[in-house]
């Protein structure tokens, strides 16, 4: 059985989600930070027959993401979001995803790695850079940067989303400057009592091959781990991978994400 979640809820979806933390990262993160009676978040669950959790929908703003330990109603949650604007954006682990492909109209797809770090492996950071934390006031020079980035795309709601991000402790931007520039950063979001995202790991073309992006991402993991959390991160790049493997980060599944 399908039905709406509220926060009558809360305890037995928590317990379900964290069967698998940072795979359910943005769900947990949204829960927290927004609740169940949003305009634009829902939750649905589908219950087995003996009142049971066996999956959760999350639809934040257009987005979907389901979760699944086992068995669920797929045509069920397909149904749901059929209702969405079409293509659907739907993300989530690999192997469920792939399940609402032939139900339902999607975009473009993009599959990536899925990893995490819970333990600082490296030896204690040799403070070769000033690295700072992130303000509000910082927002337009975190952009400028990642504007003179090519692989990077900055949106129009950028601004907005980074802003919401730091003012409601749910992302951190760290970085390094000289003489007074912005030129490597790393941000991290979706951030919950559990775990975050790293996102946004960049640093301007004319000053790379000095080892800023690594020595802000040792800052960023001493900070989250000390704190009790897992961070966690997507890429598709086999040379990232490398790097962020060296500095503890582990391969947990793969993402696949339609948009």
């Amino acid at each position: 059985m399908i039905r709406k979640l509220n926060s009558a809820d809360h305890h037995v979806v928590f317990s379900f989600l964290r069967q698998e933390p940072s795979l359910n990262l943005f769900i947990i993160g949204d829960i927290e930070a927004f609740g169940y009676e949003q305009e634009f978040q829902e939750l649905w669950g589908d219950f087995d027959e003996n009142g049971k959790l066996r999956a959760v929908l999350l639809r934040f703003y257009d987005s979907y993401i389901p979760y699944a330990s086992g068995e669920f109603d797929i045509e069920g949650f397909a149904k749901i979001m059929r209702h969405a604007a079409q293509p659907v954006r739907l993300s989530g682990k690999t192997e469920l995803v792939a399940k609402f492909e032939p139900l339902l109209s999607l975009g473009k797809k993009r599959v990536t790695y899925f990893c995490e770090c819970n333990e600082i492996t490296f030896p204690g950071a040799e403070n070769r850079y000033e690295i700072k934390q992130a303000t509000i006031d910082d927002v337009d020079r975190i952009l400028e940067l990642r504007n003179r980035i090519a692989e990077f795309s900055v949106s129009p709601s950028s601004r907005d989303m980074l802003v919401k991000s730091l003012e409601t402790n749910t992302g951190r931007v760290y970085y390094i400057e000289e003489a007074g520039r912005m030129v490597s950063s790393v941000a991290t979001t979706a951030e919950n009592t559990l775990s975050a995202m790293v996102v946004g790991v960049c640093t301007d073309p004319n000053y790379r091959q000095k080892g800023y992006a690594s020595e802000i991402m040792k800052r960023v993991i001493e900070d989250y781990v000390r704190a009790g959390k897992t961070l966690c991160l997507f890429y598709d790049n086999p040379n990232a991978g490398r790097i962020y493997k060296r500095l503890g980060f582990y391969d947990i599944g793969m993402w696949t994400m339609y948009g």
